[in-house]
């Protein structure tokens, strides 16, 4: 097969060791593998002699060569050459590039593993045929991983291969499964470079049934996962400030009539609160943090918000076992990372939620949307509260928008001015009061609000997040000027009042006496 026909959609690289390998034969894997629609193997063994490896990868090319796939040599340039495969598989510590290209020839199929910018472009100018890029995950079968990039981090890399048109394979590694592989295919495959494939290792050689394994995740690579449906779409994210204001009263109305469930895994400060607040939009509230609910909650047809406000190892497992079961259910979830830039412990949890699943809107202060971006320097919060980065709109709404192109999702940074994005338009929300940000809760309670926006209209949340926003931003305003509101302790009683007493007048038709107060723009970015 001529190396530019390659296909690398399903890649299985081999383990040997009796932890992932156990007492199975490797040829009988990777034939039962091979069956089930693996498309390119690499032989990968680290500890067996010269004889062996060259042994085993010639009774593996036999069986490799009847599937018409490549078989491909970890590491070991000279046993390619004893077995006469189609190439190898280098490391950033293995021979280099360009002696193994001396050696076996322009003919031969090099691939190199990459981690970040450097060394993707070396790679790519040297004249390998494709990348493996990783560490995406943690994974067992790879000790010494120098670091763990993460879906956002395998983007940047596509990105940059994009931007500069090498023409180059690329498929991803490490900890990839059943249970991600369909999401880390979709979330990289945005704007510009598409991923070729991934290459898994346990999740085949470990299988119980490794056809069977094969062929359920050939599937998936195929696929795209459930939430992926109601992602905003190119139109709906152009849209004016005009015709996202004409949608609020339907959504609102849709809230209303449907009465969503309001999923909170929620600080235990806001439960009470969020819930009230949940009632008050015209959602169904239920504060449960156990994540072994999450599969019948999210048979309900609502959105789960994930609030970080509490902390703990324990909790992070409950978060991602919703976080999962949402996403096979395709259900809507908004994610709110409190606290993401105060301490060491918050950032490494944003890093493992984000990591962990998708989240189909993200909302939080400054510093916590800027702690979310990769690559960005960390940005220090005292505890919960926003504080000021010193940046200005344009340069707040640039990293609202680069967070919401690298996770495919509505991001919204709230402040004097909330900005909401769904990768595109930027759009600038002037409403609220200063009260908002002096009683607790009422930052986190924005995420309830927005959850059953999205849940009554999971396919334009781009409209149902704006609406959200400005439904709870206009409905301070009324409340902070009532009569009897003298400070943010009675503020919080007539907040409630009037998120009820707004819905009740939309949904009978009297939005105007207070839509009229929305200020909302776009933000130029030329």
């Amino acid at each position: 097969m001529p190396k530019r026909e390659v296909d690398y959609s399903l890649y299985l690289v081999t383990d040997s060791t009796p932890a992932i390998l156990g007492d199975a034969d490797i040829g009988e894997v990777v034939e039962a593998a091979l069956k089930g629609g693996v498309t390119c193997v690499q032989y990968r063994d680290k500890t067996g002699d010269t004889g062996t490896l060259v042994a085993t990868g010639r009774r593996l090319h036999e069986v490799t060569r009847r599937y018409n796939v490549p078989l491909l040599i970890n590491d070991r340039v000279d046993v390619a050459l004893a077995v006469g495969c189609e190439g190898v598989h280098i490391g950033q510590d293995d021979l280099d590039l360009p002696t193994a290209r001396r050696i076996l020839g322009e003919d031969a199929i090099i691939g190199v593993t990459a981690s970040n910018v450097a060394e993707v472009e070396a790679a790519a100018k040297g004249g390998a045929d494709y990348l493996g890029i990783g560490t995406v995950f943690a994974t067992p079968t790879k000790e010494n991983t120098k670091s763990i990039i993460g879906v956002e981090g395998l983007q940047e890399l596509l990105l940059k291969i994009d931007a500069e048109r090498w023409p180059i394979k690329t498929v991803c590694i490490g900890g990839i499964n059943a249970s991600n592989v369909s999401r880390v295919m979709w979330q990289s495959n945005g704007k510009g470079k598409s991923l070729d494939g991934v290459a898994v290792v346990s999740a085949i050689m470990a299988a119980r049934d490794p056809e069977a394994a094969s062929r359920e995740l050939l599937q998936l690579v195929k696929s795209p996962p459930a939430f992926a449906k109601a992602v905003p779409t190119p139109g709906q994210q152009l849209r004016s400030p005009k015709e996202l204001l004409s949608l609020v009263p339907y959504i609102i109305k849709a809230v209303d009539a449907r009465k969503p469930l309001s999923h909170n895994m929620t600080n235990l400060v806001v439960q009470n609160f969020a819930a009230n607040v949940a009632l008050c939009v015209g959602a169904s509230p239920i504060m449960a943090n156990y994540g072994e609910e999450a599969k019948d909650l999210a048979g309900l047809g609502g959105a789960l918000v994930v609030n970080m406000g509490t902390v703990t190892p324990e909790g992070l497992v409950n978060y991602l076992k919703a976080l999962r079961a949402y996403n096979d259910a395709g259900q809507p979830v908004v994610y709110d990372p409190v606290g993401a830039g105060a301490t060491e412990v918050r950032r490494l949890a944003t890093r493992t939620i984000l990591g962990g699943g998708y989240t189909d809107v993200i909302k939080g202060n400054q510093s916590e949307i800027l702690s979310c971006i990769r690559g960005r320097p960390n940005v220090q919060q005292r505890g919960v509260d926003s504080g000021s980065s010193g940046a200005s709109l344009k340069e707040l709404a640039l990293a609202t928008r680069e967070l919401a192109r690298l996770r495919r999702c509505v991001v919204v940074m709230t402040g004097k001015t909330d900005l909401v994005t769904a990768g595109e338009t930027v759009y600038a929300i002037d409403n609220g009061h200063e009260y908002l940000g002096a009683a607790t809760g009422t930052g986190c309670c924005l995420g309830t609000t927005i959850s059953a926006m999205v849940a009554a209209h999971p396919n334009d949340k781009l409209a149902a997040t704006v609406t959200g926003v400005l439904y709870y931003g206009i409905a301070a305003e009324i409340a902070a000027e009532s009569w009897h509101v003298r400070g943010p302790g009675s503020f919080v009683p007539a907040f409630l009042d009037e998120l009820y007493n707004t819905r009740i007048a939309t949904v009978k038709g009297h939005e105007d006496a207070w839509l009229k107060r929305a200020k909302i723009s776009v933000v130029s970015l030329d």
